[in-house]
């Protein structure tokens, strides 16, 4: 990509509120989650990502269980989402802790 390309992603990232970042284009990476929120994310990333990018739910700034029990109920439904009822209920646990994170990193009530 030319220098002029890479000015132009730039100010379109900029201008669409993305910053470029050093971290994965997908996902969380390596974190310290615990093991059986772990194993809800790579469920969480397996599912979500089949629609649409993970940084839609994760960068979205929901932090109320409620929305996100309606949310992931919405999303079982897409035809070839491929959620079962029981990977709702996993994909919550994870949303749910990490809804909690997102209010301790910003300094909000977590409990």
């Amino acid at each position: 990509m030319t220098r002029f390309g890479l000015a132009c992603l730039a100010i379109g990232l900029s201008i669409a509120g993305c910053t470029p970042s050093t971290e994965p284009p997908e996902g969380l990476g390596e974190t310290q989650m615990p093991a059986d929120v772990r194993a809800a994310y790579d469920l969480f990333a397996q599912r979500c990502s089949k629609c649409h990018s993970l940084s839609r739910p994760l960068q979205s700034g929901i932090t109320d269980d409620g929305f996100w029990k309606e949310y992931v109920e919405r999303m079982r439904r897409q035809p070839g989402s491929g959620i079962s009822p029981a990977d709702e209920e996993i994909i919550l646990r994870f949303l749910h802790y990490y809804s909690l994170e997102a209010k301790r990193e910003k300094g909000g009530d977590a409990g």
